[in-house]
């Protein structure tokens, strides 16, 4: 799908002295599963706020499924976004099925639809337990509940992992991968760089409110020429190394140890090369593993750079 179901321009927002969000621009296709990463503070909620109607933006303007948020019509589009925050905040004293009929009510939804999602999120048999039994983990999932109501279109989820044990992430991942099947369009904000790294499909970095970075992960990557990492063992008895095989190959750095093995450090366009190289050999390795550049060294390489003039595009 190629119709953007989260367009983003030049919006602002300042809270007194504070320039919370400076002049983002972004766009989300429909069906995307979205990444927004930045230190705290850098402006991550403000902007899902803004994004969700709640806050105005004091410059710039925010479309959500083809609408603008000030729009007269997004009242109507609101019906078809769904909303985790980071601290979900409930009534102790209802069981999870009231809680669930509760916000079914408040948005209209039919409560036939909450026993279905009550069981999707493992929450069935606590269902009838008062929420203030619910551990962290437990609460999350009835938020994400709530958040699934009415069959969301576009769903903003702020630190959405937040209590789950390895498990509960495992599904919780494996939960928004059918909904983006549908064609459900995600953007959720994390710290946990490693969470995201191998399912988002795209990403912001947000730094001191300002977009720093969009795109892939491997768009990133790319941009910032950061080393990827081939490391290459040979058995005991094989002499020579790694050296006299990249002789003709600039700019690698390589570190051996006793054991036979090496780290050998290369740019991108240079990787295909180097592999080459030690496969072609006399004396190949007896085992390869490449490296890239992690999301968070990533994160740390934008986040140590200068600011960058030019938003790239997902």
């Amino acid at each position: 799908m190629n119709e953007s179901a989260i367009d983003v321009r030049g919006v602002r927002k300042r809270y007194g002295e504070v320039l919370a969000v400076d002049d983002v621009s972004f766009g989300v296709s429909a069906g995307r599963l979205y990444g927004l990463i930045g230190h705290n503070g850098a402006g991550k909620s403000t902007l899902i706020r803004l994004m969700l109607g709640l806050l105005a933006p004091d410059a710039g303007s925010i479309g959500i499924l083809g609408e603008p948020v000030l729009g007269s019509r997004f009242r109507e589009v609101r019906r078809r976004i769904g909303y985790l925050p980071e601290n979900v905040s409930l009534y102790d004293n209802l069981t999870g099925a009231e809680t669930l009929r509760f916000y079914a009510d408040m948005k209209a939804v039919d409560a036939r639809a909450c026993a279905p999602l009550l069981q999707r999120l493992q929450l069935a048999d606590a269902a009838h337990r008062p929420v203030r039994t619910y551990s962290k983990g437990m609460r999350q999932r009835l938020g994400f509940a709530q958040a699934l109501l009415g069959d969301p279109r576009v769903l903003f989820l702020d630190e959405p992992t937040s209590g789950l044990d390895p498990e509960g992430i495992r599904e919780f991942y494996r939960l928004l991968h059918d909904l983006k099947q549908q064609g459900v369009t995600v953007l959720l904000s994390s710290h946990n760089l490693a969470q995201l790294q191998d399912r988002v499909d795209g990403l912001a970095l947000i730094r001191g409110g300002r977009l720093q970075a969009a795109g892939t992960i491997q768009q990133l990557r790319e941009a910032l020429n950061l080393p990827v990492r081939i490391h290459a063992a040979w058995h005991p008895h094989v002499n020579g190394g790694p050296r006299e095989l990249l002789r003709g190959i600039r700019g690698c750095t390589i570190e051996t140890s006793q054991d036979g093995e090496c780290t050998i450090a290369c740019s991108q366009r240079d990787k295909v090369g180097v592999l080459s190289a030690l496969l072609a050999a006399a004396h190949a390795p007896n085992d390869l593993r490449v490296q890239e550049p992690s999301l968070e060294d990533v994160f740390l390489g934008y986040s140590i750079a200068p600011e960058q003039d030019e938003n790239a595009q997902p």
